[in-house]
């Protein structure tokens, strides 16, 4: 059995991916480091954490920002800032181009929109260009969804619709998050990266 997650504080200097793997070399091992550790009773709790981390969300999946203009704004992107574009693609859905750009941590989503009537197109109309969501990596969508109107979030969507990429996505509702749009934002095949 192995864990491996990051950046989990669990002893003062170890983080919980590095202290597990250390644990797993040791198991076998009848003294030691591994065996007093990894006790079943704290395997149970790790088991816990997992199941409960799959409530919460992820990482940051992307940060959406609407422009005027993919094509104008593009080259500050890749040539000035030298960050790789990984695609561009079109979202009848949602009435938008958009255009990832890879940052190394989080993706970059430039979004433009396709119609006059479209929610991009609103946007720069009356706020300018700039950043329009932030969107968090969840594993369960729906029950995400069902948890945070549980706890009186209003959401935009009340069920996943597609989004770019093929992942599945709702937002929320930002008179209910300190006016911030937030997205939930689903992969099925995991990180964009």
């Amino acid at each position: 059995m192995c864990f491996l997650i990051s950046h989990f504080d669990l002893l003062p200097g170890r983080n919980f991916s590095t202290f597990i793997l250390l644990g797993k070399d040791k198991l076998n091992n009848r003294s030691g480091f591994g065996r007093d550790f990894l006790s079943k009773k704290r395997i149970f709790i790790i088991i816990l954490l997992l199941r409960e981390m799959e409530k919460v969300i992820n990482n940051v999946d992307h940060i959406g920002i609407a422009v005027k203009s993919i094509d104008a704004c593009l080259p500050f992107y890749t040539e000035t800032l030298g960050l790789k574009l990984v695609g561009i693609e079109e979202v009848p859905s949602e009435q938008v181009k958009v255009a990832f750009i890879d940052t190394g941590n989080v993706m970059l989503e430039l979004l433009e929109s396709t119609n006059f009537e479209s929610a991009i197109y609103k946007f720069v109309e009356k706020r300018g260009e700039g950043i329009h969501h932030i969107a968090l990596g969840v594993n369960s969508i729906e029950s995400r969804i069902q948890e945070l109107k549980d706890k009186g979030v209003q959401m935009i969507h009340d069920n996943p619709k597609e989004g770019a990429h093929h992942a599945r996505v709702a937002f929320m509702h930002p008179r209910s998050t300190h006016h911030v749009l937030f997205e939930m934002c689903q992969r099925d095949g995991g990180s964009q990266k």
